[in-house]
């Protein structure tokens, strides 16, 4: 295999970033919803640049004999990123200029700013800067030369050329008046970038706080008389960097990361493409900026703020509310341990309620034959319902023991601060592996009956989040099965230390057993498709990255064997070529709901194999992780994850096809009508 058999990872990520912004654009969803794609699409593009682009970046500093023996050249991919990212802005700037706000204006809401306001609006604004933001928005005046003038990362600035109105400020020799520049930050953080304006119409008006700022700039500014003003932010690699995680002790060192965080290195800095040249040298030498960190924008940044914009009580330019289905089972028993005595129980969260997660917990906590409960935290939510049960399970006399992943990125305080509220109540905590991120889904509660021992246990593909949970689609198993809770019991003696490895008789377990199994059950198809017998694949991951697992599919290709996958974000296996993948079809599936269950299908001659796991197919998840993929053995879970596979296969509607240069087509529309995937499996949990 050449290296043109792979799509380069950061560029397919970048078309799955093309893909949110392809909702915005979607004059079928409503019109908030549109706002809020472009929130996701500005957020995921800030994390792009934070760590991918930074850690790209790093590696023009290598030497030029190490830097030859990557498979890429550094310094292309930057440009081939640059000029995708300026092209998709452009888009983003005409999607909000020429849709969103006509439609808002259709709306009767009006976005306003400092020139483009009434009489009236403007002594409330003036009175609002008095009262609200001057005492946060104090200027500070750029000398290149003299002074060092450092940026909060992801902060918006306005950067503000000012000419003095002092007499004694005289032109210089060749007759130009001497200018000065300052900066001003948006304290968006205590304010909110958002301010309603009062009015006595059915109209609404709403302001950005950089205009806020902009429209009294005279009085920030009063012994200056203002040139010209434009809106700069400087994003910081938020890579931690821990190079030697196998010595040391590993918590001061991600701790130490983070404190530099917020202080790393520039890897972009976005500024209005109408700032002059000259005014854009300036701050350039004098924030001390590498041509390569600049990037091109529009009059405002952060867009990610729109998930806070009014709704101003208009609930039609929302998506209409789909309120979590009961599961009968668990409805119709007075405990889970009876429910979970008879039958395994799958739910499918967003379309179930988690509220079970949090009752299971909650009935454990009070219930006075369990002895133990074990579980990992990689991200949980504020003010966590998960961490109070645990809690309480503590006070009951529970043993309970929590592993609490430190490397979470962006969640590290956040699960810092978790993991001193349990030890605090007197759970065991245990934290970050070296070298290795636990990021499996897992929960076990050891419960006396009859005098015996009994396990019930919880796998699942997403987090103990009860928030994102809401808008995540995951899967999570409820089973009492013996032979689950015995391999659970072995991943827990890992995280706590008291083994290293363990053989596992039903779970694949990354680092361990994962990747041979799955190469496993590939050659087995393989083998079943040379023998003249149907042989079929079935994906749905997030992510496809890994090489090998993507070479072994292509050798499955090539033999014959069928194979669907359904990826929401990165795929580097190039669909649909000649003697290489031409029996391999992808597509993509972005909607209100974000896709995040792993389902893997394997047609095993006829007697379908069927596992969920919290991995995905990259190389990090497959060997740098711990991670768990579980079988389904009940029938009827079985048949509803084909149903629920097979609906989304067939989506017609926001499903995009994955080919060989990511441009993400939509499936066309069959005879057979409109199949929006995400409402149909809805209705079909509804019916069951």
């Amino acid at each position: 295999m050449n290296k043109t058999n792979y799509y380069n990872r950061e560029l397919s990520w970048l078309s799955f970033n093309d893909r949110v912004l392809q909702e915005a654009k979607d004059k079928n969803v409503p019109l908030l919803e549109r706002l809020k794609f472009l929130a996701i699409y500005s957020s995921n593009l800030d994390e792009f640049f934070r760590v991918r682009v930074a850690s790209l970046r790093s590696l023009l500093s290598l030497k030029t004999k190490i830097q030859k023996k990557l498979n890429f050249n550094p310094q292309n991919l930057l440009s081939s990123i640059k000029q995708i990212v300026s092209d998709q802005q452009e888009e983003y700037g005409r999607i909000y200029r020429e849709e969103i706000i006509p439609e808002l204006n259709k709306e009767n809401i009006f976005i306003v700013d400092d020139k483009i306001i009434a009489d009236d609006q403007v002594n409330y604004v003036k009175n609002y800067f008095r009262g609200q933001v001057l005492p946060y928005a104090q200027p500070t005046l750029l000398d290149k030369n003299k002074i060092s003038t450092f940026l909060h990362n992801r902060s918006i600035y306005l950067a503000v050329r000012l000419k003095s109105k002092s007499r004694k400020s005289k032109p210089s020799k060749n007759n130009r008046v001497r200018l000065k520049y300052a900066i001003i930050e948006i304290a968006c953080d205590r304010l909110g970038r958002f301010i309603t304006l009062p009015s006595s119409s059915n109209e609404n008006y709403v302001m950005f706080l950089d205009d806020v700022i902009r429209l009294n700039l005279p009085e920030l500014l009063p012994g200056y008389s203002v040139e010209s003003c434009y809106s700069i932010k400087l994003t910081r690699d938020a890579e931690l960097y821990i190079d030697d995680e196998f010595s040391g002790d590993l918590l001061s060192k991600i701790k130490k990361g983070l404190s530099k965080r917020k202080t790393g290195v520039p890897c972009r800095f976005l500024y209005d493409k109408e700032m002059p040249e000259n005014f854009l040298k300036f701050i350039r030498s004098a924030l001390k900026l590498n041509k390569n960190d600049l990037i091109p924008g529009g009059r405002y940044h952060n867009f990610n703020d729109f998930f806070s914009f009014p709704k101003f009580c208009k609930a039609h330019l929302e998506y209409e509310s789909m309120p979590a289905h009961n599961c009968k089972e668990l409805e119709g028993s007075n405990s889970f341990f009876e429910a979970l005595s008879k039958k395994d129980i799958l739910l499918s969260f967003p379309y179930q309620s988690y509220g079970y997660v949090i009752n299971f917990l909650e009935e454990a906590a009070n219930d006075v034959n369990v002895k133990s409960i074990k579980i990992t935290l990689y991200r949980v939510a504020s003010n966590s319902l998960i961490v109070r049960s645990l809690c309480k399970a503590v006070e009951n006399g529970k043993k309970v023991t929590a592993f609490v992943e430190f490397k979470a990125r962006f969640d590290e305080e956040s699960n810092f601060a978790c993991a001193e509220i349990l030890q605090k109540a007197g759970v065991k905590v245990y934290s970050s592996f070296p070298g290795l991120k636990v990021h499996c889904k897992l929960c076990l509660i050891e419960r006396i009956e009859r005098e015996k021992p009994k396990f019930y246990t919880y796998l699942a593909t997403g987090n103990f989040n009860e928030k994102t949970a809401r808008i995540y689609c995951d899967s999570a198993l409820f089973t009492s099965s013996l032979d689950f809770g015995k391999d659970v019991r072995k991943v827990f003696n890992i995280l706590q230390r008291k083994s290293e490895t363990e053989s596992f008789n039903h779970l694949f377990v990354a680092p361990f057993n994962l990747r041979k199994s799955l190469v496993k059950l590939i050659n087995q198809e393989i083998s079943n498709v040379k023998e003249g017998k149907k042989a079929e694949i079935t994906l749905k991951l997030n992510s496809l990255e890994d090489n090998k697992m993507i070479k072994k599919l292509y050798e499955a290709s090539n033999a014959g064997v069928k194979i669907k996958i359904i990826v929401r974000g990165i795929c580097c296996l190039i669909p649909g070529i000649k003697n290489q993948s031409e029996n391999i079809q992808v597509i993509s599936i972005v909607d209100r709901f974000l896709e995040h269950s792993r389902i893997y299908i394997f047609h095993n001659g006829g007697d379908k194999k069927y596992f969920l796991a919290s991995a995905d197919l990259m190389k990090r998840n497959l060997s740098r992780r711990i991670e768990i993929c579980f079988p389904i053995y009940d029938k009827q879970i079985q048949s509803f994850l084909q149903k629920m596979i097979d609906i989304q296969w067939n989506d017609n509607v926001k499903a995009r096809i994955i080919d060989s240069k990511q441009v993400n087509l939509y499936k066309q529309k069959g005879e057979e009508g409109k199949t929006r995937s995400q409402y149909v499996i809805y209705n079909l949990i509804a019916k069951n």
